[in-house]
């Protein structure tokens, strides 16, 4: 993107403060030595410690200090060589809120960079449905965080955040008096001003893709400013809609760059973190609550792409789990992100 599109995002500067409540994820996902996101200062402490208990020391004070203080009763030399120790899932986060931080710092690397038209994913069960109260509550909280995090990296605050609908545009609003981002709806007449230099669509829906092929159409226009969805749910399978229907909303689609995803599997996960590359996660047998990293690719992977991938793994694996095991699994792993991600 040419320089004039962004000389005005590093005048505008200023500190966002950290929500200090935290969304737990269960540990079978997320690793607490996660690096490489803003909110969370991990300490240091040897391998074995971190394969023991994954984040036990994000559940509190008291368990912070006793790690900080552990590396001090090791060997200088070998508390050295124990922390340069990579780990395969050293790039996965912590927890929830941790992830969303994550992602907002990825995106703001891909607006910094040039890019213009971005992609964030969660693909977690209880992040996917917004008919209760309470769930929808909860995709709001982390929504400011995404929004925050975004500004902060930036250095920029005329972000514009669209709302599915005027309802939640003028209720977050109310709420959010202290908010340094601008409110609006996919309904309102004019959801974006020129004086817009970043806008994000909050969980835009397939029924509205008319006013998001619209809004992301204007942004084209000279300058032309970045366009992030988080969590967008514009693809359905509904059997009223047609081929040419669902073709089109791919081709819309593959506009955007995926900067941040993250999916659970039954037995791994896919991840992605720009500008890294799509990384494939199973579990590690020997660990519980740890992953290994079993390809890495700049696509992101197929179903049959992971389906070879994880039958590669079971073929080192002397016993490879059955049909039924694997899809007891599936449910199995739902299980535990809906019942943690409610709490």
């Amino acid at each position: 993107m040419a320089a004039s599109s962004y000389s005005s995002l590093s005048w505008c500067s200023a500190p966002i403060p950290k929500p200090s409540s935290t969304i737990p994820l269960p540990s079978s996902l997320f690793p607490s030595n996660a690096r490489g996101f803003t909110g969370i200062s991990p300490q240091k402490s040897i391998s074995s410690s971190r394969a023991q208990a994954k984040f036990d020391k994000f559940q509190g004070q008291d368990n912070l200090e006793q790690d900080s203080t552990e590396p001090a009763l090791l060997d200088p030399q070998l508390q050295t060589i124990e922390e340069e120790e990579e780990e395969d899932d050293d790039c996965l986060p912590s927890d929830l809120e941790g992830a969303v931080q994550q992602s907002g710092q990825a995106t703001a690397t891909f607006v910094s960079s040039g890019g213009m038209r971005a992609i964030v994913e969660l693909l977690i069960p209880q992040l996917q449905f917004l008919d209760d109260e309470g769930a929808q509550a909860e995709l709001w909280e982390l929504s400011r965080i995404f929004l925050e995090t975004l500004i902060e990296e930036t250095g920029c605050q005329r972000v514009k955040a669209i709302f599915p609908d005027a309802g939640a545009a003028a209720l977050l609003k109310y709420q959010w008096k202290d908010a340094t981002f601008g409110f609006s709806s996919l309904g309102d007449r004019k959801p974006v001003t020129r004086e817009d230099e970043i806008v994000v669509m909050v969980v835009p829906d397939y029924q509205m893709l008319g006013y998001v092929e619209k809004i992301a159409s204007d942004l084209s226009d000279d300058p032309p400013r970045p366009l992030i969805m988080w969590n967008p749910r514009l693809i359905s399978e509904d059997v009223g809609v047609g081929i040419n229907v669902r073709r089109l909303r791919r081709n819309f689609l593959s506009t955007f760059t995926v900067a941040y995803s993250m999916r659970p599997l039954a037995s791994g996960a896919v991840f992605r973190c720009y500008p890294g590359l799509w990384k494939v996660f199973y579990d590690d047998k020997d660990r519980p609550n740890r992953y290994l990293l079993a390809k890495e690719q700049i696509s992101r992977p197929t179903t049959e792409d992971l389906e070879i991938i994880f039958g590669g793994v079971d073929e080192k694996e002397e016993n490879g789990p059955s049909l039924l095991d694997q899809a007891a699994g599936i449910f199995s792993s739902i299980n535990r992100f809906m019942k943690v991600i409610s709490r």
